[in-house]
């Protein structure tokens, strides 16, 4: 352990991990080793850069909080999120595609009844979602649906300054009924740039991207027997969805929001505006069944 230079440190970092009782924490203690020390390397990495590193590190875990993971949008942005999601979850063709989970999610959500409305007044064109899960052609009951979104002004709740837990808005769960099916209204989302006030926003900044998501309504259904899935549902014609800055649009998740005139809206109510409607079908994954001893 003594007199250790740039190319025999790695050895003897990998040895003092010799004793440890997970395989896999070993293993994987021991490829992140290696590639942080190759990075280094091939970096020629300075002090001042390493400490650079440190501080903007330091900076990510005091910017996070309990609504806002600031190591989340880290992920995101280098597209790690959206890697380790795509080689977890190869699923069968006709599967929904699983996205990245995003940093605003918040357990919790109210639960509300079909066709109830999620927005609360919130700002954008009022939109209603008629949605199936299914699994094999067979619809799935009683599935737990979590919802959230931004609004009209790609904002959410828990950007306003006087959110609380009591006051949420434009995030909801509900359940399906025999048919598999689940409804609620809500309005049109909109794009909106990931939070730019922390260090991502520096990195950002620094490498000259923009911090734009395409608009999206996430979804994570939960059921038994089956493969929790989540994911988006983007507006179709959105300008973003070739950029988006986490990486995390599939072709199979992009929706088909059809626009209407004012009018009379599915739930029987008489709009003076504009309005639109989304009906999708997500299929889930089964769990394979385990083999009886």
């Amino acid at each position: 352990m003594r007199n250790l230079n740039e190319i025999n440190i790695t050895d003897a970092v990998l040895e003092s991990f010799a004793n440890t009782p997970s395989p896999r924490l070993e293993e994987i203690l021991a490829l992140l080793v290696r590639h942080l020390h190759d990075f280094a390397r091939e970096a020629k990495l300075t002090e001042a850069e390493w400490m650079e590193g440190i501080r903007f590190l330091t900076a990510t875990g005091h910017k996070s909080n309990d609504i806002r993971q600031e190591f989340i949008l880290l992920s995101d942005t280098l597209g790690l999120s959206q890697l380790v999601v795509a080689q977890n979850n190869s699923r069968p063709q006709d599967a929904t595609e699983q996205t990245v989970f995003g940093p605003f999610h918040v357990p919790g959500a109210p639960v509300l009844d079909a066709g109830a409305d999620m927005a609360a007044g919130r700002k954008g064109a009022p939109c209603f979602v008629d949605g199936t899960v299914t699994a094999g052609g067979v619809p799935v009951r009683n599935a737990v649906v979590d919802v959230w979104q931004a609004d009209g002004d790609g904002f959410y709740d828990v950007q306003d300054e006087k959110w609380s837990p009591d006051a949420m808005t434009l995030r909801a769960v509900f359940r399906t009924d025999a048919n598999g099916r689940f409804s609620f209204r809500t309005v049109l989302p909109a794009s909106y740039p990931i939070p730019t006030d922390g260090p991502v926003g520096d990195m950002l900044r620094a490498t000259g991207r923009h911090a734009m998501r395409p608009a999206h309504i996430h979804f994570m259904i939960v059921a038994g027997g089956h493969e929790t899935l989540i994911t988006h549902m983007f507006v179709d014609g959105d300008a973003y969805l070739e950029s988006d800055t986490v990486f995390g649009v599939r072709s199979s998740c992009i929706g088909n929001y059809i626009r209407h005139e004012p009018g009379q809206a599915p739930d029987g109510t008489k709009l003076n505006e504009p309005f639109y409607t989304l009906t999708q079908e997500f299929v889930l994954n089964p769990l394979p069944v385990p083999a009886h001893a």
